[in-house]
């Protein structure tokens, strides 16, 4: 790489630093106040995804499925590594049921031991708010074959199983 190349790359790394901020609302990437998610109008706001890292919000958009907004956890529960509910932002989102006229929560953590345990956790805390708390669902990947797969992705799969519609 040339010296000038280097010292593109370094301004550039350095502008994005300068500019990216965390959303007041939902915790995402953006920047400016609040992300481009949470400003856009069209998107409804009764409807929140919870994930635990801005990259989840990418991978989810690239669906082009979901038309809710977010909200990043910050991590998942890992006592052996010392994350608790206090280290994540449960607090704010508990705080956003409300003022957001919020209906349905979906917990889309990750599919292993902390991810699950975030998951049962938070559907304790909202259960009591009289809204609907679903869970992605989980199962096998396209193109992957039955004998490789895990007995809890299976099981996953044949619970989260579907109605073929002829």
């Amino acid at each position: 790489m040339t010296k000038e190349d280097a010292n593109r790359l370094a301004r550039a790394i350095v502008e994005v630093k300068e500019r990216t901020t965390i959303c007041r609302t939902c915790f995402n990437v953006g920047v400016g106040e609040r992300c481009a998610i949470c400003a856009d109008e069209r998107r409804d706001p009764t409807v929140v995804c919870v994930v635990e890292d801005p990259r989840d919000i990418v991978a989810i958009e690239r669906t082009r499925e979901f038309r809710g907004r977010y909200h990043v956890l910050g991590g998942a529960l890992s006592p052996i590594e010392g994350v608790g509910p206090d280290q994540l932002r449960i607090k704010e989102l508990l705080r956003r049921i409300e003022p957001e006229r919020v209906k349905e929560v979906i917990l889309c953590t990750n599919p292993n031991l902390e991810g699950e345990t975030t998951a049962m956790y938070l559907a304790k805390q909202l259960a009591p708010l009289g809204l609907r708390v679903t869970r992605i669902a989980s199962g096998l990947p396209v193109g992957g074959d039955l004998e490789y797969a895990d007995e809890l992705t299976l099981g996953r799969a044949l619970e989260g199983r579907r109605e073929v519609q002829p």
